[in-house]
């Protein structure tokens, strides 16, 4: 694992010029230790393999001298890093992984500080020189909330070389969890909370015992409502909370699956969609506003609105009935791959630099 607080890839510096190439960014992310299995975390370490793949300087050290920051993060550290960027005339760029709308639903209290929160994230989104949110649907949340900044789109990307169709890492999956060649497995990524879908996951199992539905992700109890709790202890035999993956054994869970299901309610993109896309998984999600302009219903992915109509396509998905589209699937990885979005985010830094 990266310390995100101790990275520093070192390159000359020349401002005069304001060009990308002769700078060194700073990307940070607050509570990194905490957050690096999730969405976030992950795509952090796709900006620092993106800026590596493209030869830019960057450092994970807020102490070490840098001329542009790339926060993505919301916590005081951040506010207070973006505050003295600002001040000392350097760049602010802010990553708005985060929403008012996929903070509810989440964890015990969410939903009482919401409106708090959203007053939070329109402080700190006001420091920034530009915004960056991964899909339409999550800029228009962020224009909704009245910004000053400029809010552009850019994907979290995918790393192709490291997500990819292989049958000997579905085999290593199964062999390690216990699952039979002939299990039919229907695979969830994901916090294990309320806005995820959890508990329609744990339906749909109810309704499908003939399927073994394994769920990959964990969050400490403490943080969990008591409905949340509840259904965690008490589910079905055919359901399987497998806590955390670590990340070379998660490659194994997306070949060993035979269906990528995510029923989140709220998402800003989904990095683990691209993940199943990038394994060439057939995959189901909610039909949901995060989606709208890159996954499309039955071109590179079947969606459904509610447990009837998932239920009948998890039986003709994994029965043949409907079209086997993970092709269609890995073109909308193909365009979100890490060198790809390294040269989108380096043109949003150039526009910064010379706004």
């Amino acid at each position: 694992m990266i310390n995100i607080e101790g990275v520093n890839k070192k390159r000359g510096a020349n401002l005069s010029k304001k060009n990308v190439s002769n700078i060194k960014v700073l990307l940070y992310a607050e509570w990194f230790k905490y957050i690096s299995i999730s969405g976030v975390g992950r795509a952090v370490m796709h900006q620092i393999k993106a800026l590596e793949d493209n030869n830019i300087s960057y450092t994970t050290n807020y102490n070490d001298d840098f001329d542009m920051v790339h926060i993505n993060t919301v916590g005081p550290k951040s506010y207070l890093l973006a505050k003295k960027s600002k001040k000392a005339g350097k760049k602010v760029i802010i990553h708005a992984h985060t929403t008012d709308e996929d903070f509810r639903d989440s964890f015990v209290g969410s939903n009482l500080v919401s409106k708090l929160f959203k007053r939070w994230l329109i402080i700190i989104y006001n420091l920034a020189d530009h915004l960056l949110t991964p899909t339409p649907f999550s800029k228009k949340i962020l224009l909704g909330y009245g910004l000053n900044a400029n809010i552009e789109c850019i994907s979290n990307g995918i790393d192709l070389d490291y997500f990819k169709k292989d049958i000997a890492f579905g085999q290593e999956f199964r062999k390690k969890y216990g699952f039979s060649e002939e299990d039919k497995i229907i695979l969830s990524v994901g916090l294990t909370i309320y806005r995820k879908g959890i508990f329609d996951f744990i339906e749909l199992a109810k309704r499908l015992p003939q399927y073994k539905f394994a769920w990959c992700g964990h969050v400490n109890p403490i943080l969990l409502p008591s409905d949340v709790k509840k259904i965690l202890k008490n589910h079905p035999e055919n359901v399987y909370f497998l806590g955390y993956v670590e990340k070379e054994m998660m490659r194994g869970a997306y070949n060993g699956s035979d269906l990528f299901i995510l029923l989140s309610h709220v998402e800003t993109e989904g990095i683990v969609i691209l993940e199943a896309l990038a394994a060439k998984r057939k995959l189901l999600v909610r039909d949901i506003g995060a989606y709208e302009g890159w996954l499309v219903d039955g071109v590179n992915c079947h969606m459904g609105k509610e447990n009837n109509e998932f239920e009948e396509k998890i039986v003709k998905i994994l029965n043949g009935e409907l079209a086997d589209l993970t092709d269609k699937g890995y073109e909308v990885v193909e365009e979100r791959a890490i060198k790809k979005i390294g040269e989108k985010l380096i043109n949003i830094y150039q526009k910064t630099l010379n706004k």
